[in-house]
C-alpha cells in the first residue's frame, strides 16, 4: 500500500484525520506511530472537533514540521522553509477542495451530537473525510 492508502485505511479504522495523516509519515521521520496517533488526536475534526482548520491539513503542517521544522536557534531558514511549505501545501489543497476549513468541507456542523449523528448517517466522514486524508497526503508528498 501507498502512504494514501494507508491514511485512508487508517482513517478508516477509526483514527482521526489528523491521526491518519501524520502516521502515515511519522514512523520514517523518526516518530513511532503510536506517539503520532497521541500527538495528533486532538487536532481531529478541525482541533477538538470545533471545525477549524482540517484535521488533514493540521496533520500535513505536522509532517512538514517534523521533517523540516526548526529546532535550534540558528536554524532560522528552516522555520522559513517549513512556512514556506505550509503555504504551498495550503494553496494547493485550496485548489482541490476550496478551504482548508472543516466546517465548510465537511458542510454541517459536528460540533454538536446530534451534527455528528447526522454526519455519520450520511457517510459524510467515509466519503469526504476520507478525500480529504488522501489528498493532504498526496499534496504531502508532491511538496516534499
Amino acid at each position: 500500500m501507498n502512504k494514501s492508502q494507508i491514511a485512508v485505511s487508517c482513517f478508516n479504522n477509526g483514527f482521526n484525520c489528523s491521526q491518519a495523516v501524520f502516521s502515515a509519515f511519522s514512523p520514517e521521520l523518526g516518530i513511532p506511530e503510536t506517539a503520532a496517533f497521541k500527538i495528533a488526536c486532538p487536532f481531529g475534526a478541525g482541533m477538538g472537533r470545533m471545525q477549524e482548520t482540517c484535521g488533514a491539513v493540521t496533520g500535513a503542517f505536522m509532517v512538514i514540521g517534523l521533517k523540516h521544522g526548526k529546532s535550534n536557534t540558528d536554524e532560522e531558514r528552516l522555520k522559513q522553509l517549513s512556512y514556506d511549505l505550509v503555504n504551498k501545501f495550503t494553496e494547493m489543497f485550496r485548489e482541490r477542495n476550496k478551504t482548508i476549513k472543516c466546517r465548510d468541507l465537511i458542510g454541517m456542523d459536528i460540533s454538536t451530537r446530534e451534527g455528528l449523528q447526522k454526519a455519520r448517517d450520511m457517510g459524510l466522514f467515509t466519503s469526504l473525510c476520507a478525500k480529504y486524508v488522501r489528498d493532504a497526503v498526496e499534496i504531502i508528498e508532491i511538496i516534499l
